[in-house]
């Protein structure tokens, strides 16, 4: 089990550029920040039935833990950010490639459950919404692979 032992670099390794640590930083902020509102909204009663209703059916089980599995790993993706991981930065596009994906195919009408949809009255409406809650993403994201610094620090590691 490599994943778990520690790796001695005997070369000394860059700087981590300030870009690649603020877009670290606002990946778990955001996720954490996502948690604390939905736990405000909802409150303790509400999560409880927000559960119990997320696990009325194999389907919606496998969607919840599914968001749930997207959370850890972006944050996981986050932490090895600053480890210069190459992997990470591509494997945070490909999460945000998915939910992005699966809210406007559940917001559609096309995936289940409709709990995870946005609404709106026209696909325009919907595709706004959609950009305008995936925003801090997309500024992550271009934190990540714009600036020639931060190309830089992930080729050379």
């Amino acid at each position: 089990m490599g994943f778990f032992q520690k790796t001695r670099h005997t070369h000394a390794r860059p700087n981590v550029p300030a870009l690649v640590q603020v877009a670290a930083l606002a990946i778990i902020m955001i996720r954490c920040l996502d948690v604390l509102m939905i736990l405000n909204t909802l409150g303790a009663r509400g999560i409880g039935e927000f559960i119990h209703r997320s696990v009325q059916t194999w389907n919606l089980t496998l969607v919840f833990m599914s968001s749930l599995a997207l959370v850890f790993i972006e944050i996981y993706c986050a932490f090895s950010l600053v480890k210069g991981r190459n992997w990470a930065r591509w494997v945070y596009l490909l999460t945000q490639v998915t939910a992005a994906s699966y809210l406007w195919a559940a917001s559609l009408g096309y995936g289940y459950p409709e709990l995870f949809s946005i609404p709106g009255e026209s696909r325009r409406e919907i595709f706004h919404s959609l950009v305008m809650q995936k925003l801090p993403d997309i500024l992550v994201l271009c934190l990540l692979y714009l600036p020639a610094s931060s190309r830089r620090f992930f080729r050379l590691q």
